[in-house]
């Protein structure tokens, strides 16, 4: 499916279901960008999800956005129970303007939502000049590492860096073994997951997406310490900074009422390089860093890469012929579509 015609459906389906422009085009931005990016766990595939949470009221269609600078680099936005993709862009715009005059901004984010994927906000930050980190926690779905039941959530971490004539440098990741957002794809497509990602309610190893109860932390059953503690840094920086929920206190994003926020908060970080060391520096380091990387012997098989080399060749595949869908993407849309009374999708010629 073409961007536009995609972009088109996603932005009418969003206006229906109560959302104002700025958000509509917010989430448009994030999700149609993930899927472009190949990152499908948290792209297209979640309109349903967000068009149920503004039609229950827990996300306002029509927020009032305040932010407030409590310091000469730190600020925070009270995001009015938002679409998270309106705030997460809001709140980097917010540290870049901060980080113009202080070469660092921080801002905490209160009252948000669910924002898709954690990457779209630091490559914000990273297109336009920009070192950007963002976190965000999450529901609990994430087994305690040694426990036996979830605590954390996936708490996502990201971080993009501009390279001059190039597209960033980025990270996008869970702290969790998978997302779990990539379970219920699975489930969705009938494909099985990789060994040691999750367990089913007894607590076994299992690979079945249907089965799936919780998931382990980055690190599986061995080394998961290191997902935990990476998780725990997240709940801090989102939840205590903000004063919002922590992981184990988040409502569940699927199973709870509708109509309740959940009071999510996040982290926003933008650096302005040229502060630290002067710009052509940074980017002849950051050029010579990428090609010795790059230029790394590779096993069999294999290429070496850096963070974002795969998300940027599967953008401009996808950007060429398209984003694809899956017949269950295909059947949700069309269904959105009939109960929305929207145009649906152009069915793709094959």
């Amino acid at each position: 499916m073409q961007e536009p015609e995609l972009a088109r459906f996603l932005r009418d389906a969003l206006s229906v279901a109560g959302a104002d422009a700025p958000s509509t085009e917010a989430a448009v931005r994030a999700l149609v960008g993930a899927s472009l990016r190949g990152v499908d766990s948290h792209g297209v595939r979640l309109l349903p999800h967000y068009v149920k949470v503004l039609q229950g009221g827990r996300v306002k269609g029509r927020p009032q956005l305040r932010f407030e600078k409590r310091a000469a680099a730190v600020g925070n936005l009270d995001a009015g129970n938002a679409l998270g993709h309106l705030a997460g862009y809001r709140a980097m715009e917010e540290a870049m303007i901060l980080a113009e005059d202080a070469g660092i901004g921080a801002v905490a984010v209160s009252n948000s939502s669910h924002f898709g994927a954690a990457g779209a906000y630091s490559l914000a930050a990273a297109e336009a000049g920009y070192l950007g980190l963002c976190v965000c926690n999450s529901d609990s779905a994430v087994l305690a590492h040694s426990g036996r039941d979830v605590f954390h959530g996936t708490n996502p971490i990201s971080f993009a860096a501009p390279v001059a004539g190039q597209r960033p440098y980025l990270i996008d990741m869970a702290t969790s073994s998978i997302p779990f957002n990539r379970v219920l794809q699975f489930k969705a497509i009938g494909k099985t997951l990789p060994p040691e990602v999750t367990v089913d309610n007894q607590g076994r190893m299992t690979q079945d997406p249907a089965a799936a109860n919780a998931l382990l932390p980055l690190g599986g059953s061995t080394y998961g310490y290191k997902g935990a503690a990476l998780a725990g840094m997240v709940d801090v920086m989102s939840a205590m900074l903000s004063g919002m929920r922590l992981s184990h206190e988040i409502p569940n994003m699927i199973t709870s009422d509708w109509s309740e926020p959940r009071r999510m908060g996040q982290f926003f970080l933008a650096l302005k390089p040229e502060t630290f060391l002067p710009g052509e520096i940074y980017a002849e380091r950051m050029a010579a860093y990428l090609k010795a990387l790059r230029g790394e012997s590779a096993q069999s098989g294999e290429t070496v890469m850096a963070a974002g080399d795969r998300e940027w060749a599967v953008e401009r595949e996808r950007s060429a012929i398209g984003i694809p869908l899956d017949a269950h993407n295909w059947q949700a849309f069309g269904e959105l579509a009939q109960s929305l009374r929207v145009t649906p999708l152009t069915p793709v010629s094959i």
